[in-house]
């Protein structure tokens, strides 16, 4: 063990969960400050298989989304963490519109075709109700014509 190493476990020792967390931000703002989002995100591919080593998904994903959408407990210092990584500013742009449109599209492509039929038929039909009825708050009614026009098109039309 390196001297860094055995001073690192020593101060990690007597630390409270609250400083560790505190410090962990701090590093994270510094340690990520000259990554570019392609080394962030090469990063991440290498990391996450060994942090979620022996950890059930499945069963925690529900849990984190809702917290990563800030609707739960205990996941926002994961949504912070992951959007410092991802380099998602939150002055910049809203961070939990960005997390929905790029996580939502592959939970829902890995995970629809492992549920139920039956369940998986009202699912859709929740969500494509709530696409269709909030896709188009603030959109005029010619907008919503041609929203309406575009969405008839991608899904009907040659079927």
């Amino acid at each position: 063990m390196s001297i860094m190493e055995k001073m690192m476990e020593f101060m990690m020792g007597r630390m409270s969960k609250e400083e560790k967390e505190e410090m962990m931000d701090k590093m994270m703002e510094r340690f990520f400050a000259d990554f570019t989002p392609e080394d962030r995100q090469k990063m991440m591919e290498e990391m996450m298989p060994k942090m979620m080593e022996g950890v059930d998904m499945m069963g925690m994903m529900p849990k984190m989304m809702m917290g990563m959408m800030g609707r739960g407990e205990g996941w926002g210092g994961m949504r912070d963490m992951m959007s410092k990584m991802m380099g998602w500013n939150e002055k910049k742009n809203n961070y939990d519109a960005q997390w929905m449109m790029d996580m939502m599209p592959g939970c829902l492509e890995m995970r629809l075709s492992s549920m139920p039929k039956e369940k998986r038929v009202d699912f859709v039909m929740k969500m494509a109700a709530i696409l269709m009825e909030q896709g188009c708050v603030g959109m005029s009614d010619e907008e919503k014509k041609d929203f309406m026009a575009k969405i008839k098109s991608v899904f009907f039309d040659g079927v």
